[in-house]
């Protein structure tokens, strides 16, 4: 029931809509978070294992954000670039838990 999300490494980027040497360019921003994940991670019961499991999760390249959902199980983590099952399940095994797959998200 309980879940909780963690940002960290947001990426701004600027764009414009000419040179800008004249100073009028148009400024935008964006934050790249183009891929979301979900897994199931099993053993989690409290406050402790989100912090755990976040942490060793945001360790991953690219990764954005993480939201551990404990009633169910599961962590979904938003990244600028795809991540591998194997990285991710050595990300939850030294934060303490079992992995115990892909879900669909």
């Amino acid at each position: 029931m309980s879940e909780t999300t963690a940002t960290v490494d947001s990426v701004t980027t600027e764009a414009s809509s000419c040179c800008g040497s004249c100073g009028t360019a148009a400024a935008a921003t964006a934050t790249e978070t183009a891929l979301t994940s979900a897994f199931e991670v099993k053993g989690m019961t409290c406050g402790h294992c989100v912090s755990s499991v976040t942490a060793e999760l945001t360790k991953l390249d690219g990764v954005t954000d993480v939201a551990v959902d404990l009633a169910t199980g599961r962590v979904t983590v938003g990244s600028t670039q795809p991540l591998t099952d194997a990285d991710v399940a050595a990300a939850i095994d030294e934060a303490g838990y079992d992995l115990v797959g892909r879900l669909d998200s």
